[in-house]
């Protein structure tokens, strides 16, 4: 081998497991053997001096994570870029690190002290692509990679590590020699993987299972044709010593009790400068956006940083104005950083979602892209969601119309208006990416109450033990409504049948609290099975036992309303005298029935059209103020989804996952009741008797 590149080491003299900082380091607390880990050091130095002159650091104690010289810096060229360490016990290192670069003769870059870099354990050169590989997610921060990539004058290639055992890149990713790559795909994100293949061809990818990858397989040295690590399994071997290369075996397994091996104990000092400052630059994308209200006691700020690095995002807060009173709101300017203009776009929309804007000079029109094909939108749409959302458009904002939960932003003039995907018309004027898009989030008041106004609760699932005073609430509201001339609607399914809860729904419609019913075919059949039979399902509700032959009851109920030509019908020939939607036709309050697959029958007045289902239960819902969703998953999940925000919703249901689905809305105005449909209809009747009879009084 001609060329003999220098590598910094550092002898193990103090080397122990002090602490943990990472998973391999649980249980390991003082569990190395100091002699076994100096006979391995010792035999993996001897095997790296037949191809490499060392350079020894001297170790210090205290320290015992020096011997990990990869993550003293980066070098390239006389150029080194110092780590900053995330964790407060390897920080201590950094000193020692850059005095002996200093003393060698090279010019070092000092990234900011809040800004973790982890050195050449988080930046790998890929020689054969003049490129530098860069790890973020867990020790080292994203936005590093652009300083980098200044500081080196080198294109920086981001990859997010998911995996907590893989926390530095070397341990699951190795460039290798003639533009191999030696990695463990599920070490990282969706992303990260695809770059790795639009930038490595297939015969060059070595992708390794996670048996090989824990033996830390990838963390290996490459001196020209040789591969230095701690293990190779069978298949592993065979495709290395296939494409070329002599893999050398050393046991190190005492390092990997700190979570380290054969590439954490080097840091190759020979680098040739490969960088250009036309290419000095990371494929980092970033934004500057405001937020602004209750930042803290609403937990708004954690969501949307939250949100940054939940989609493979990082953040800077460039600037926090904490309010000092009660009252007073917070302000916030944050920087978010992604590793692509996609994925910045993907965060953006989430975080405009949680009411985030764009400072006032970046703000510019909303970018329109025209519909090419009837129903289908253009590429990179914006998504709606149950918030009041503003476009901008000719140098203004303007409202949104027929506001909705996924929908599409579809500009006409000077106007906009939120439509489904299927409605979309060949010609129509799409809003696309995020610009010039903001949605309206109230600053909600905490300011005390008074004892008689009523405070919907905020966003949220209530126990049982609660539901006597949201039923409290809710009678409240319900009341408020009626007397003002307002809208309700109810969302119900068959359970309220099959709980005996049917009659107390009758009764809020009799009463006038109910101003439209949606529900399925279900909820229609067994009302009509319960009003003229007794039974739910062949079940008597009063005993509570199975009918002989009641299997049928059900298919005898919609019989009767198909002879009759419908419920409608039916009530005025006298076939059906009481139920639910007797009610409704005697009241008048409309109502909606979807269809589905599993329907028997259907009941005549159910519309099995999914379509025009839902354009009738879109009709129904508007100008509703409140929607009770009692036991009915399906359909409460789609009536959500049509609801803007400030429509208050109550998800009524036994089953908390189905509660929670709907409370997670994110609306203000819901909330949800863990409790039985029927228990809850029961309390809430006999609270508003109570009303009734007090304002009688």
């Amino acid at each position: 081998m001609d060329f003999r590149p220098k590598i910094l080491v550092c002898p193990p003299d103090y080397y122990d497991v002090e602490y943990v900082i990472n998973p391999w380091m649980e249980g390991n607390i003082h569990r190395s053997s100091q002699l076994l880990a100096v006979e391995q050091w010792r035999g993996f130095a001897g095997v790296l001096g037949r191809y490499a002159d060392l350079n020894e650091a001297a170790p210090c104690e205290g320290l015992p994570d020096m011997v990990f010289t990869a993550n003293a810096g980066l070098v390239l060229g006389q150029e080194v870029v110092l780590s900053r360490f995330m964790h407060p016990e390897r920080q201590r290192e950094e000193p020692h690190f850059k005095r002996w670069f200093e003393q060698h003769g090279y010019n070092v870059h000092e990234l900011p002290k809040d800004l973790p870099f982890e050195g050449a354990g988080d930046a790998l050169l890929d020689r054969e692509r003049g490129v530098l590989w860069a790890g973020y997610g867990q020790r080292s921060e994203l936005d590093s990679h652009p300083l980098v990539a200044a500081a080196l004058g080198v294109e920086v290639l981001s990859l997010r590590l998911v995996d907590k055992r893989f926390y530095h890149l070397d341990t699951c990713f190795c460039p290798l020699e003639g533009g191999y790559v030696l990695y463990f795909p599920a070490a990282f994100d969706a992303h990260s993987n695809r770059l790795v293949e639009s930038r490595v061809q297939p015969e060059k990818r070595i992708a390794i299972g996670e048996t090989e990858a824990v033996n830390f397989t990838c963390n290996a040295v490459n001196i020209g044709r040789v591969i230095i690590l701690n293990k190779a399994g069978d298949d592993v071997r065979s495709r290395l010593e296939g494409a070329g290369f002599q893999v050398i075996e050393t046991p190190l397994t005492e390092f990997m009790k700190a979570g380290g091996s054969a590439k954490c104990l080097t840091l190759r000092l020979t680098e040739p400068a490969i960088g250009e400052p036309e290419r000095a630059r990371a494929l980092v994308e970033s934004r500057v956006l405001r937020l602004e209200g209750h930042l803290l006691d609403s937990g708004l700020l954690d969501r949307a940083l939250d949100v940054a690095v939940k989609n493979g995002g990082s953040f800077q807060i460039l600037s926090f104005d904490l309010g000092r009173q009660r009252q007073s709101i917070s302000k916030a300017e944050i920087n978010v950083s992604a590793p692509s203009k996609e994925a910045l776009e993907g965060i953006i929309a989430q975080l405009i979602d949680l009411g985030a804007v764009l400072p006032p000079e970046d703000v510019g029109d909303a970018v329109l892209r025209g519909v090419a094909q009837p129903g289908v939108a253009p590429d990179d749409f914006y998504a709606t969601t149950i918030y009041p959302t503003e476009v901008h458009i000719r140098g203004k904002w303007v409202l949104v119309g027929a506001q909705r939960m996924d929908g599409v932003i579809v500009v006409d003039e000077a106007a906009a208006r939120c439509t489904l995907l299927r409605d979309l018309e060949t010609g129509e004027s799409v809003v696309v990416g995020t610009r010039g898009i903001r949605t309206v989030r109230k600053t909600e008041s905490r300011a005390p109450r008074s004892a008689e106004e009523f405070s919907f609760m905020g966003a949220g699932v209530s126990s049982e033990r609660r539901v006597e005073l949201v039923v409290d609430q809710i009678a409240w509201e319900l009341r408020r409504i009626r007397e003002q001339g307002g809208k309700v609607a109810v969302v119900a399914g068959p359970v309220v049948i099959h709980t005996g809860a049917g009659e107390h729904l009758a009764r809020l419609i009799r009463d006038g609290y109910v101003q439209a019913l949606l529900g399925g075919n279900a909820i229609a059949v067994h009302d009509v099975e319960q009003s003229l039979l007794g039974t739910s399902l062949g079940v008597d509700l009063k005993r509570g036992v199975a009918v002989r032959g009641g299997h049928q009851h059900h298919l005898e109920a919609i019989n009767l309303i198909r002879r009759c030509g419908g419920l409608a019908a039916a009530v005025r020939q006298k076939a059906l005298t009481g139920g639910i939607f007797y009610e409704c036709v005697t009241k008048g309050v409309p109502f909606s029935l979807a269809g589905s697959i599993r329907d028997d029958g259907p009941m005549p007045d159910t519309e099995m059209d999914l379509l025009r289902a839902q354009r009738d239960y879109a009709r129904l819902l508007r100008g509703a103020e409140m929607i009770l969703m009692l036991s009915s998953m399906l359909h409460s999940i789609g009536v959500g989804n049509m609801t803007p925000a400030g429509v208050k919703l109550v998800c009524v249901d036994i089953n908390p996952a189905v509660v929670t689905k709907l409370a997670d809305r994110g609306s203000l105005e819901s909330v949800g009741v863990v409790t039985d449909v029927g228990l809850f209809l029961s309390l809430l009747v006999q609270r508003l008797e109570k009303l009734e009879a007090g304002a009688a009084a």
